[in-house]
């Protein structure tokens, strides 16, 4: 009996080691089977996002897309006999087309060609419910002599020829609400100012549809 009894505790104390064993690989198996849940979950929500993000790249750049072709067809007249060109969504129009050197003044020619623009912007504009930036640049000579004297530097010619333009295709009938004016002197060049063709290039009005800045409530009284 004693014999028996011997065996039989030492079988049980056998058992009672073993389980502390296997508890520790059920933890450890349950928290490597958590970890990769997580791991799972973040995979997944970092794929759901990057398609989300993928989803709208391809939205804006069909958008930026139809807008652009919108554009080409508003103004394939101008753009068919050269008078303008267009790159990059931005209507662009040589100074020497719409001004005389160093002069704010429109030459008959540019009155012509903004009369002829009109119309098709304003429609553009209000079909797409968009405004319409212009802009004014000059080359990087400094203001001297004949009409430079009007002007105090190139910011302010720039500045004088983008309203020029603005207030022209506001009287040929594009609200007023639709159309603002920049300046941007010798700044933002698209061709180098070392030699007179360069500077030609420089000297420009360009005109960029844009979406209406979104206009905040006014706050409660």
């Amino acid at each position: 009996m004693n014999g028996g009894d011997s065996l039989d505790d030492s079988m049980d104390d056998a058992l009672d080691g073993s389980v502390p064993v296997w508890a520790a690989f059920g933890d450890l198996m349950a928290g490597a089977l958590g970890a990769f849940a997580l791991i799972l979950v973040a995979a997944l929500g970092m794929q759901m996002e990057l398609s989300e993000r993928l989803r709208t790249e391809q939205q804006q750049r069909a958008q930026q897309e139809q807008r652009l072709t919108s554009l080409e067809q508003a103004l394939a007249g101008p753009l068919a006999a050269g008078r303008v060109t267009l790159a990059h969504g931005r209507i662009g129009i040589s100074g020497s087309v719409l001004f005389a050197f160093n002069s704010d003044e429109l030459q008959p020619e540019g009155r012509q060609l903004l009369h002829s623009l009109a119309g098709p912007l304003a429609a553009y504009l209000r079909q797409r419910g968009e405004i319409l930036m212009i802009s004014g640049f000059t080359d990087d000579r400094p203001m001297r002599g004949g009409g430079a004297q009007r002007f105090a530097d190139n910011w302010e010619l720039s500045a004088q020829r983008a309203l020029t333009v603005t207030r022209t295709l506001i009287d040929e009938g594009i609200p007023a609400s639709d159309v603002f004016a920049a300046a941007f002197g010798a700044e933002q060049a698209v061709a180098s100012n070392q030699d007179a063709a360069g500077r030609a290039l420089n000297r420009r009005v360009e005109m960029a549809p844009m979406p209406r800045p979104a206009r905040e409530p006014a706050p409660a009284q």
